[in-house]
């Protein structure tokens, strides 16, 4: 890709996933050739995928990824939470680009303008750009798109920090506008239930989990306020879901689901991971 563009540098590689890009490519590569995928049917329109480093998360992103494994799109939009306090509802990179060890992946800045306009009509506020920003959950996701699509795709990148059903719904609405009509993937980025002992975690994670296969956005933000689920990204989460339905798909199926305990061997305290696919009959 062009070298004069201002590409974002990853503040991340080599601690949330390998540097050397080596290494980082067998990692990635291992964990979609490790995923054992049940039939899916129809056109994928959309993925979900944990955002916790590699060694954690890798499992069961390989999943969401290995379903992608064959496709070609132009443009992948990955929407994920924003965990740090920055006051906009909805932010984007100020970058032209996002770079990790594995190389430079552009911004679609068209794609990210006709958003942003899409988003003021229906909000009244678009997406707040920012520099260098240390956001994970996003950039996670990354290495596994380029190892899936090695002839390349552009990036619309979204980060929700303002998770309340409004702003996830209308941000649903506007990214169908922009992708419909286009050789488009959409990636909802969030771990699921935080340091709950195993069993607690099995059980809020599988109510969270019941929804999203339900394909219930609404569902998806009921969980998390009335504490029978939990998804640090379900703003996110729910977004994508709205999307997908405004673009036709149809049905989701959850691929697989695992914790942090079974990685670390603690019990007491886990993260839980997630992975579906959202499908398109016809």
């Amino acid at each position: 890709m062009d070298t004069h563009l201002d590409i974002r540098p990853s503040p991340i590689a080599g601690q949330w996933y390998p540097r050397d890009p080596q290494r980082l490519a067998a990692s990635v590569d291992g964990y979609i050739n490790a995923a054992r995928l049940p039939a899916i049917e129809g056109q994928i329109v959309a993925v979900v995928a944990p955002h916790a480093g590699h060694i954690y998360s890798g499992p069961v992103a390989g999943y969401a990824f290995a379903a992608l494994r064959g496709l070609t799109p132009d443009l992948v939009a990955v929407i994920s939470p924003m965990h740090y306090p920055y006051p906009q509802p909805l932010l984007t990179s100020a970058h032209q680009g996002y770079s990790t060890p594995l190389g430079d992946i552009p911004i679609d800045l068209d794609a990210l303008q006709l958003l942003d306009d899409c988003l003021r009509d229906e909000l009244g506020f678009g997406l707040s750009p920012v520099k260098n920003d240390p956001e994970h959950s996003l950039e996670i996701e990354l290495p596994f798109l380029q190892r899936t699509f090695p002839k390349g795709f552009q990036l619309l990148p979204v980060m929700v920090r303002d998770q309340r059903q409004r702003v996830a719904a209308c941000l649903g609405y506007s990214l169908a506008q922009v992708l419909r009509g286009r050789n488009a993937i959409l990636v909802a980025s969030t771990d699921l239930s935080h340091f709950y002992n195993q069993e607690t975690a099995e059980t809020l994670d599988s109510e969270m989990l019941r929804r999203v296969g339900a394909f219930d956005p609404e569902g998806v933000l009921d969980a998390e306020t009335t504490g029978k689920g939990f998804a640090c990204g379900h703003g996110a989460l729910a977004a994508v879901l709205w999307a997908a339905k405004e673009l036709g798909a149809t049905a989701v199926k959850v691929l697989h689901h695992a914790t942090s305990a079974e990685i670390t061997g603690d019990f007491s305290q886990v993260v839980g991971y997630g992975a579906a696919v959202v499908t398109r009959v016809g």
